[in-house]
């Protein structure tokens, strides 16, 4: 005789069993693995010019402010 706890856990196994059989879960994990990539690089990019432009940002408001702006 199991447990509540056996039972649950064998539940929750066998339930995800079933969800990584699925087509939607395999194509989402190609998908995302061939994806990964390029996520992490656009990400990188848009970071990079965040900083440059905020920057610049930082500059004009320093000259405009005739060097006072911290």
């Amino acid at each position: 005789m199991e447990t509540k706890e056996e039972r649950i856990a064998r539940r929750n196994r066998e339930r995800d069993k079933k969800m990584k059989a699925s087509p939607g879960y395999v194509t989402f994990s190609i998908m995302f693995t061939l994806a990964y990539p390029f996520i992490a690089v656009f990400t990188f990019v848009m970071s990079t010019l965040l900083a440059v432009f905020s920057g610049i940002s930082r500059a004009m408001a320093w000259v405009v402010s005739g060097g006072k702006s911290h």
